[in-house]
């Protein structure tokens, strides 16, 4: 049997209305569904949640291809997302955002 991932993913935050709108904003998402407790955003590939709650730490990545969305990353970099670790000889770039989240920044060459 093959690996496979699924396309959801889920993230926990204590503001989802700005934390959506940062992704709406920045990445291009469209919001499909909101209740008290979590917000639903639709990507191209993906289906984004973001739920009440603290946010929870940890190694999650997510990749942000430029050559697909240019404004993924002009959107991460001119907003307040910190640089993690910006390697361009290998080539990467990890930006944290306002909320936690990590993405690696891949480049229209790669």
């Amino acid at each position: 049997m093959a690996n496979s991932l699924g396309t959801d993913i889920l993230i926990q935050a204590q503001d989802p209305g700005s934390t959506a709108s940062f992704y709406v904003r920045h990445l291009g998402f469209k919001m499909t569904d909101e209740t008290p407790q979590m917000i639903s955003l639709h990507g191209d590939h993906i289906v984004f949640f973001i739920e009440q709650g603290p946010f929870c730490p940890g190694s999650q990545c997510c990749e942000c291809r430029e050559s697909q969305t240019p404004a993924c990353g002009k959107g991460l970099r001119d907003s307040r997302c910190e640089i993690v670790k910006d390697e361009p000889d290998f080539p990467r770039c990890y930006v944290k955002d306002p909320f936690g989240l990590i993405y690696n920044l891949i480049t229209a060459s790669e």
